[in-house]
């Protein structure tokens, strides 16, 4: 390798890391407040939640079917 081929490399590997750890930040505790409210969760209400699993898994023959990658032919 040549020396100028090195540090491009070294550049490119330094760049990568400084990238990557500018991008991690703590949630300050006055703020964590905001990210418990009801709306920022997955699901807002259990019951509904399960009732849609029940479905899910009735015509999916398959638990968990409404992820993102859920399983089964979807026939009914």
């Amino acid at each position: 390798m040549k020396n100028s081929q090195r540090r491009r490399l070294l550049s490119l590997v330094a760049l990568i890391i400084c990238g990557g750890a500018s991008g991690c930040a703590t949630v300050k505790p006055w703020d964590r407040d905001l990210l418990a409210k009801p709306e920022m969760q997955f699901v807002t209400c259990e019951q509904l939640h399960a009732i849609d699993e029940h479905v899910y898994f009735s015509k999916e023959a398959s638990q968990g079917g409404s992820s993102l990658s859920g399983g089964g032919c979807g026939c009914n």
